[in-house]
């Protein structure tokens, strides 16, 4: 009899500390190291990389700024990444200016993400969605009364492939409770809405 292998416990538990990059103030593993780390144990791992079905692009637009979706398949279970094309200050980059090093760049980046997903490094992103939000607000003329301040979402800011990932894993509950589920955290503007519906459809 066949012994089953928790593929995330065996990933999780390799120590990448000696792959480990610095860049800024980030500790991140390089898509290279990801990929080599995780074909030595499973070598029929593979990588899919996403295209528009509508443009044949290898990137995705809201017509404002872009993102990119990766698949890393692992025994048949596929982790998928959604992540903006961003600069080097990790701010989107407007559509008209991305160039296909930008696409490129975040493909890699996204590689390393969606692997993580399956345990290998994830520990490096642990604590990168924790948000400071729901801090009370005491209002002067009255103690009792408080407030909580929540994060305003943008599209293409930090917060935006975490909703975006968020959407994804969650499209059965349908847009109505992803909005009441999201706004326990961020304040949503009307236009930012109509984008997330794009994303639930």
């Amino acid at each position: 009899m066949q012994k089953h292998v928790n593929i995330f416990k065996e990933l999780a538990s390799i120590s990448v500390k000696d792959k480990v990059e610095k860049k800024g103030n980030f500790n991140y593993l390089s898509w290279a190291n990801a990929w080599s780390m995780l074909k030595l144990k499973h070598p029929q791992a593979q990588r899919i990389v996403y295209e528009c079905a509508e443009t044949g692009l290898n990137f995705f637009t809201d017509g404002k700024t872009a993102y990119v979706k990766v698949g890393i398949l692992v025994n048949e279970m596929e982790h998928i990444d959604y992540l903006p094309v961003m600069d080097f200050r990790n701010k989107s980059i407007s559509l008209e200016k991305i160039t296909s090093m930008d696409v490129n760049t975040t493909i890699q980046r996204s590689t390393a993400k969606a692997i993580a997903m399956h345990g290998l490094g994830l520990s490096l992103w642990i604590g990168e969605d924790i948000v400071k939000v729901a801090t009370p607000i005491v209002k002067a003329k009255d103690t009792k009364v408080k407030s909580w301040e929540t994060v305003t979402l943008d599209i293409g800011d930090t917060n935006w492939t975490k909703v975006l990932s968020y959407i994804s894993k969650n499209k059965a509950l349908g847009l109505p409770k992803i909005i009441k589920n999201l706004e326990t955290k961020y304040s949503i503007k009307t236009g930012v809405k109509k984008e997330l519906a794009n994303h639930v459809s």
